[in-house]
């Protein structure tokens, strides 16, 4: 029933935050080609890997924050029958959820399922959300 949202999950991760993501990685490690990358990579080139690491998390705080927002319109539009519609084999999308922004997030979210690239932060935060859950419940695994 849900395939047309995992199919729209996979598709959105891979070819938004990825991308992204791999054209990051690309100026952080200096192997962009093109002539109006070459002046960026200088500057970045004399940064620390730990300094490195701080873009990255940043980038990838701002690409979440990005693709949360875009979603949330999306579900947005969905919910008062706007002008917006994703659809994926004729199904809309964000009918088969509810709240096509929350879908990133988790331990079983989109990004930890379908990202090349692992958030680190999202699965700390997916651990902390379930120790709290198994605090909140007296249970333990």
């Amino acid at each position: 029933m849900k395939e047309p949202l995992e199919k729209f999950g996979a598709f959105f991760i891979q070819n938004l935050r990825d991308n992204m993501l791999y054209h990051l990685e690309m100026f952080l490690s200096g192997t962009k080609k093109s002539d109006e990358t070459q002046e960026l990579q200088r500057k970045i080139s004399s940064f620390s890997d730990s300094e490195k690491l701080a873009i990255r998390e940043i980038v990838e705080k701002i690409i979440t924050s990005g693709m949360h927002d875009f979603l949330f319109a999306i579900q947005e539009e969905s919910d008062c029958e706007g002008f917006v519609k994703v659809l994926v084999d004729g199904q809309e999308v964000a009918k088969m959820s509810d709240g096509l922004h929350g879908e990133i997030f988790g331990k079983a979210g989109w990004i930890v399922r379908f990202s090349k690239y692992p958030s680190v932060a999202e699965i700390e935060r997916s651990k902390w959300a379930q120790e709290k859950i198994q605090e909140m419940f007296g249970k333990k695994d």
